[in-house]
């Protein structure tokens, strides 16, 4: 039986090396301050509180030549498929590692408090791990360029025919507003968008409604200030929906962004017929959001037209979403293709 000191040394060595991994990425992929410093203060209070063990000691007792576990790889080892694989099989590293470290310093002499604090520094991690986690999360929206906000009563033409010229002009995104119909109308409405959408490869959010757009097979929701939490859709619907967020100044979008959101609708740009109470912010708010989240996908939102979107496209914007100019247009296409022109 070998001494369980190589143990807490693994575990410790193991530990460590995880939260390094993910204080990096928090600093250099997400450009979370906080969360970098939390990872850092992790490491610190790790590396501080086994200060007590004696390092001579756990070097004496390690041995990687007859370590059996060497050897052993898990199946995804050798690639990652993105940050967020990388943010997962280190986050279970750590948390991991913390808890065998909770375990084996139970093992060793005159060590009666040292448990609690790994039990501590595990919840911190646990908090760290899941904030960081929603962080990256957003690089798996795509950035579109065009978005039909698609609402059937705003329709000239039959909304039908207004939302396949869409598609078939370059619209790669349709959120669907239908506020005053029944649940089970819009379940059976955004079933028959996503039918139209996904055969163009365009993709489908509803309208505030999470239980819609998870019982229509839509690809996401878009929620806004007076709708469910963020972190409750999340708790609902997992990774099986994007979720979408309204983005009207700094404030608003850290605290989407921080609690999951994984792209934004950052307005509004200009004057709206739709909301005529929402005062315009222009097109400097959308250089200050794509300064301050370049990676972020985002939807600039509020009176765009083919006329003024090329004013947002000079201060960094990457994609549009619109209703009036194509619901209500005789010739919904031309307007389509004239948008995804200048975003193409």
């Amino acid at each position: 039986m070998r001494h369980p000191i190589r143990l807490v040394d693994a575990a410790a060595n193991r530990a460590i090396e995880g939260a390094r991994v993910l204080e990096d990425i928090a600093r250099f992929c997400v450009d979370d301050r906080s969360l970098s410093e939390g990872y850092k203060s992790l490491r610190h209070e790790l590396a501080g509180a086994l200060g007590g063990i004696t390092p001579l000691w756990r070097e004496a007792h390690r041995d990687l030549a007859g370590d059996v576990g060497t050897s052993i790889e898990g199946a995804h080892e050798s690639s990652r498929a993105n940050v967020a694989a990388s943010v997962a099989a280190n986050a279970s590293r750590l948390s991991e590692a913390l808890r065998s470290l909770e375990e084996g310093v139970k093992l060793l002499p005159a060590t009666e408090s040292l448990w609690q604090k790994m039990k501590a520094l595990r919840y911190k991690a646990y908090e760290l791990n899941a904030r960081l986690a929603l962080a990256v999360r957003s690089g798996e929206a795509r950035q579109w360029k065009v978005c039909l906000l698609l609402t059937q009563s705003l329709c000239k033409r039959p909304w039908r025919d207004v939302l396949n010229a869409a598609l078939a002009n370059g619209v790669d995104c349709v959120q669907v507003r239908e506020k005053e119909l029944s649940t089970a109308a819009q379940v059976a409405h955004v079933r028959v968008v996503v039918e139209c959408a996904h055969h163009g490869g365009a993709a489908v959010i509803v309208n505030d409604r999470v239980d819609v757009a998870l019982a229509a097979g839509a690809d996401g929701v878009h929620l806004g200030g007076s709708d469910l939490a963020i972190r409750d859709a999340r708790r609902m619907c997992g990774g099986a929906l994007l979720i979408g967020a309204t983005a009207h100044d700094t404030a608003e979008t850290r605290a989407a962004i921080e609690a999951g959101a994984d792209l934004c609708g950052v307005g509004a740009m200009f004057a709206s017929s739709i909301k005529p109470d929402q005062l315009p912010v222009g097109p400097e708010w959308m250089r200050e959001f794509v300064a301050a989240w370049p990676t972020i996908p985002h939807l600039a939102i509020g009176g765009i037209t083919p006329i003024n979107a090329p004013k947002l496209r000079e201060v960094g914007c990457r994609g549009v979403a619109v209703s009036t100019c194509i619901c209500g247009a005789d010739d919904p296409g031309s307007q389509a293709a004239a948008l995804r022109e200048i975003f193409a």
